[in-house]
């Protein structure tokens, strides 16, 4: 069954849970590159798309509208939990599926969740994710296995308010998929520089919210010991030139997020 709606909805109108099975929540800005992919891959089987949009200044809005299912809605962004437990709140269907907009449900999986969903004892399923470099497939770095909690009944589901790295929590079982779903976030080391700088912003926000304190000594530390973790323990270097990368950019990535840290709490002490 799809959900035909008119393109664009008035986002403060209360959504009631109807007897739609899935719904499918998307938050995105600027991924006119990305987006169409996503939504492809489940225009044919979701009842409805939702897609939160923070402000794009590119044609992902005109693309989004090109699909009947898709409601598509402009919310401030406010970090990735907030702006997912937004977009989870349009949803009006028992069954939500959170994407982002550079991920892809391949056919086996979007059949093997349609079954389940149709008769599951569970609450939630967590789904492995297989994150590519450009066309590569990732197979270690820590990135694979990578089990995401994704798929979760409404009532029981709901998202983290962290501004980075949010997560699905589900009271109840859970189970998991046989199939996987796929990532293509990094297409370019320019990729992994630019999420590099928001997440690491993002995570120093986080973390001095929750009160923690750090120093030059210990992000140098943790930089130095997660490119170790990933290209050494987890393998990274049987990825190639790819898992250097990878390293290396959680290295600096690590590294900013601490050291942003420092300098917000100096920042604070001279208000």
């Amino acid at each position: 069954m799809s959900l035909q709606t008119k393109n664009g909805f008035n986002a403060n109108e209360p959504v009631s849970v109807t007897k739609l099975t899935l719904s499918v929540i998307i938050i995105t800005k600027n991924e006119e590159k990305n987006i169409a992919r996503c939504l492809n891959s489940v225009e044919l089987w979701a009842d409805e798309i939702i897609v939160v949009d923070s402000g794009s200044a590119d044609l992902t809005e005109e693309i989004c509208k090109r699909y009947p299912q898709v409601r598509f809605s402009y919310n401030p962004w406010g970090g990735f939990g907030p702006q997912k437990k937004h977009a989870l709140s349009l949803a009006s269907s028992q069954w939500i599926l959170s994407l982002d907009a550079d991920e892809v449900i391949p056919p086996e999986l979007a059949r093997e969740i349609k079954t389940v969903i149709a008769d599951s004892n569970f609450n939630g399923y967590k789904i492995q994710r297989k994150n590519f470099y450009r066309s590569q497939w990732i197979r270690h770095c820590g990135w694979w296995p990578e089990w995401k909690l994704r798929l979760f009944r409404r009532e029981s589901g709901c998202i983290t308010n962290s501004l980075v790295h949010e997560s699905v929590e589900v009271k109840g079982t859970v189970g998991r998929l046989k199939h996987p779903f796929e990532h293509y976030s990094y297409n370019s080391v320019s990729d992994f520089t630019v999420k590099m700088d928001l997440f690491s912003s993002l995570g120093a926000q986080n973390m001095r919210r929750n009160g923690r304190r750090t120093s030059t000594a210990d992000a140098c530390f943790r930089a130095i010991w997660a490119f170790c973790r990933i290209y050494f323990l987890k393998l990274g270097f049987l990825d190639g030139r790819a898992g250097l990368i990878i390293a290396f950019s959680a290295m600096a990535g690590i590294f900013y997020r601490y050291i942003k840290l420092l300098e917000l709490r100096q920042d604070s002490k001279k208000q």
